[in-house]
Order: C-alpha cells, then sequence, then structure tokens
C-alpha cells in the first residue's frame, strides 16, 4: 500500500474537504442573517403550501366546509361552478388594494349570463346618455321607443312610473331592483347592439357577445335591428331622436354545444341546445366591471364607464336597493322579498335583511345557470369584500324543461358561500378599517 502522506499528498487531500465545510457555513450563516433582518424590517414571507404556492384562501374555505361544498368540489366540472373572492384592504388614507382568490376559475368555459347583461346594459345608457346633455337630456327625460322592425314593440308609457314616463333612469332602478327584462330591452334597444359590443370590447371585455333581447322570442336578424327612439321634455317638445338602427358587423363565431337535450314547441330533441348566438359574459369580466363603476380609481382609464357623480351615485343606491325600498313600483313582499336577487349571502330566503348588510350586485338565472356577482358591506363590522360565483344546476341537461336544481344545489351553495366568506372576513385581521361612507344611503326616499 502507498503512504500518501509520506509522498506529501495528505496536505491536497485535505484542503478540499476544508474548502466544502467553510462554504456550507458561510451559506448558512447568510441565510439566518438574511431571515433576522426581514423579520426586523416586518417583512413576511407570504404563507405557502405543501408545493411552495401561496395559499388560496378560497380553495381552503370549501375544503374546511365539506358538508356544504365537498359535492360541488368533487364534481366541479359537471356544475361548471365558478368562484372569485376579492378581499379588499385599506390604506390608512382609506385607499383599496385587492386580492383575488379563485375556484376553477375557466374565462373560456361558457355559462349563459341571463340577467347579468342587464348591469352592463345599465351602465352603458348612463354612458350615453352623458353625450346627450347638451341637448338638455337627462336620466329623467322621457324616452319614446318607436317600432321599427319586425318583432319590435312601441313604448310610448311606462304604468310602473310615478307620472306614467317611461325613462331610462326608472328603466334602471327597474333592473337592479327586481332585474325586469323588459327594462333591459327597452335600454338594449337604446344602446343599439354595435355600441355595446363596441364600448365593452374597447373596455378591454373582448370575449363579451351581447347579442340578443331577453324573454323575446326573435330571431338573430331581428336581434340586429333595434328601434327608433326619441327624447321629450315635460312640454311635449321633441329634443333628440335616435334612428333606427342594424348591426352588420359579425362577430367571432362560437361553436356552444351544451347539454343532452331541449324542449322546443313541447316536443323532446335529443340533441345539444345550441348557445353559440346567446349572450356571452364571463365572470372575470363581470367581476372587473362590478369593480370598475364602484372602485373606478383601482382600475385602469380604459375600463371605466363615463359616468357623471350623480351617475355614480344613482348607481350604488339602485344596486343596493331592497324592492320594497322602491316606491314605484310599489312591490308586493310576498312575491319580492328582500332578498329576491341577492343570492350570495341569502339563496332563496325571504323574511327581512338586517339593516347593517347591504349588498351592491347584479344576478342572473336561467337555463338552469345561476350566477352573481356582488360588493357585501356590512356598516357595523367594518366587513367589505367582493364575490362572484357560477353555478350550473341542471343535472339532467335538458334546457327549456324547467326541471333545474335552483332551490337543492344553487341557492344552498350561493348562500353557504356568501356565509362562509363573510365569516372569514369577519376574523380577518385588517391593519385600517375601511370608511365606508361613500356606501350609504338614504333609501327612504
Amino acid at each position: 500500500m502507498i503512504n500518501f502522506y509520506k509522498k506529501g499528498y495528505g496536505l491536497w487531500l485535505i484542503i478540499p474537504f476544508f474548502i466544502v465545510i467553510c462554504i456550507r457555513m458561510i451559506y448558512r450563516l447568510t441565510t439566518l442573517l438574511c431571515i433576522a433582518l426581514f423579520s426586523c424590517a416586518g417583512i413576511k414571507t407570504p404563507p405557502t403550501t405543501k408545493n411552495n404556492l401561496p395559499v388560496n384562501v378560497l380553495e381552503n374555505l370549501l375544503q374546511a366546509n365539506p358538508a356544504m361544498f365537498k359535492k360541488i368540489m368533487d364534481n366541479r366540472q359537471n356544475y361548471r361552478v365558478q368562484i372569485i373572492y376579492t378581499q379588499i384592504s385599506r390604506n390608512k388614507q382609506n385607499v383599496p388594494t385587492f386580492t383575488d382568490y379563485t375556484f376553477n376559475l375557466d374565462s373560456n368555459q361558457y355559462f349563459y349570463p341571463a340577467s347579468m347583461v342587464k348591469m352592463p346594459a345599465a351602465l352603458l345608457a348612463l354612458q350615453k346618455l352623458g353625450k346627450l346633455q347638451q341637448q338638455g337630456i337627462e336620466r329623467t327625460t322621457a324616452m319614446i321607443t318607436d317600432s321599427s322592425f319586425t318583432g319590435q314593440q312601441a313604448v310610448l308609457t311606462q304604468p310602473t312610473a310615478a307620472d306614467s314616463r317611461p325613462t331610462v333612469e326608472q328603466y334602471i332602478r327597474e333592473i337592479f331592483a327586481v332585474s325586469d327584462n323588459e327594462a333591459y330591452n327597452r335600454l338594449y334597444e337604446f344602446l343599439g347592439q354595435q355600441y355595446i359590443n363596441e364600448q365593452l370590447h374597447a373596455k378591454g371585455y373582448t370575449s363579451a357577445q351581447i347579442l340578443h333581447r331577453l324573454s323575446v322570442p326573435l330571431t338573430e336578424e331581428e336581434n340586429r335591428h333595434t328601434n327608433a327612439i326619441s327624447f321629450y321634455d315635460t312640454a311635449g317638445n321633441l329634443l333628440y331622436r335616435q334612428p333606427a338602427a342594424y348591426n352588420n358587423v359579425q362577430y367571432q363565431p362560437r361553436q356552444t354545444q351544451l347539454g343532452n337535450g331541449y324542449y322546443s314547441n313541447g316536443q323532446l330533441v335529443n340533441t345539444p341546445f345550441n348557445f353559440s348566438q346567446k349572450n356571452r359574459l364571463c365572470l372575470t369580466d363581470l367581476q372587473q366591471m362590478l369593480r370598475s363603476v364602484l372602485f373606478p380609481l383601482s382600475v385602469p382609464a380604459r375600463q371605466r364607464f363615463n359616468l357623471s357623480a350623480s351617475d355614480y351615485r344613482f348607481v350604488y343606491k339602485s344596486m343596493s336597493s331592497l324592492p320594497r325600498e322602491v316606491t314605484y313600483p310599489e312591490y308586493d313582499s310576498t312575491e319580492y322579498w328582500d332578498a329576491y336577487v341577492k343570492f350570495l349571502l341569502y339563496g332563496s330566503e325571504k323574511g327581512s335583511m338586517p339593516s347593517n348588510i347591504r349588498i351592491f350586485n347584479k344576478v342572473g338565472d336561467a337555463y338552469g345557470f345561476l350566477t352573481d356577482v356582488a360588493y357585501i358591506v356590512d356598516f357595523e363590522t367594518k366587513v367589505e369584500f367582493m364575490l362572484g360565483a357560477t353555478i350550473f344546476c341542471n343535472e339532467k341537461g335538458i334546457f327549456n324543461s324547467d326541471d333545474y336544481q335552483y332551490d337543492s344545489i344553487g341557492f344552498p351553495f350561493m348562500k353557504n358561500l356568501g356565509r362562509v366568506v363573510y365569516d372569514y372576513e369577519l376574523k380577518r385581521k385588517r391593519k385600517y378599517l375601511p370608511d365606508l361612507s361613500e356606501f350609504t344611503f338614504d333609501y327612504s326616499r
């Protein structure tokens, strides 16, 4: 055996090991020093999961309540459920910052928006009215709808208004109070199909397609035509006339076939139902639209609706008013209870809502799809958060059957989701409580 030490090799063998040990010690000391420095500076790394990813608070809340959500989580694709939970934190100056948590969110997965289209229609109608101020037109100016093409109807009066005059203000009030379809149709006709889509696309909602009126069986061609509109002052003088319009723009074609069948003229057709020419809005866009009107400075300027300060206040009050708080028309509380269009937090629960809770939102339900996007506020505890959700309550996949699981699946899901997030928000530590005075109103007038 060769004696390395005698041959002078021992020192050369020891030196590399010594260098490795020194490097490891320096690395550990540096790591400990960085941790100490960050701790002293108050900087904390976000909590992580086993995969070293930020914790999804929403996913954790759903998993922590299996009695409420396990069935839906295990069958998330069949129920086509999507959720966005937005935490709102304020700084010392009351400026909000937003953190989104999502569940099964997929903007390419179609859901029928139903009455959700009424929210952008209301906002765009106010924006368009702003351009007509030079003609003396306001929200309360009488708007007369003509009949200009097949399938259209003329509207000369509005019996539900205080003075029977149809106005944009009255239509918007009814849209948010009870989700009135006819009110939306009148705004769709005032705006025109092309204007609606151009404006939404310009604001960044490029996948939006608003293609038809609601609850009126018109063809694609008839929905491209919109009525002539006239505005009159209180003395009956014509202020402005908008001619009938036609939209010849061809939007990106869709192949959206859903379900196993549908009823047509009382007969079951055993082929998927075609939603390709139906309205389209994704949940991300709806949540962002709501945020853009409630917190306009928090979104890029191009996404904001061009509204006046008075318009903003009107929208906030209209969104949050309960049916019994609307003077014209007077809604029967047995048919239109407080939470009639407040799915999140209340589901289909009847009775009175507590005075400290206000929900600024819009809902939609049709063909088994149930959707709500909401800003929920508790003025007593200073809780505020945004929540958007959609779920498909049509287990058989048969459309136009009225065999939908709204009561057994949809409404309980919406109620439970709202309450679980609300309870979490009650316990969530916030450095600064929000000043919510911007969202307070006298609903008695």
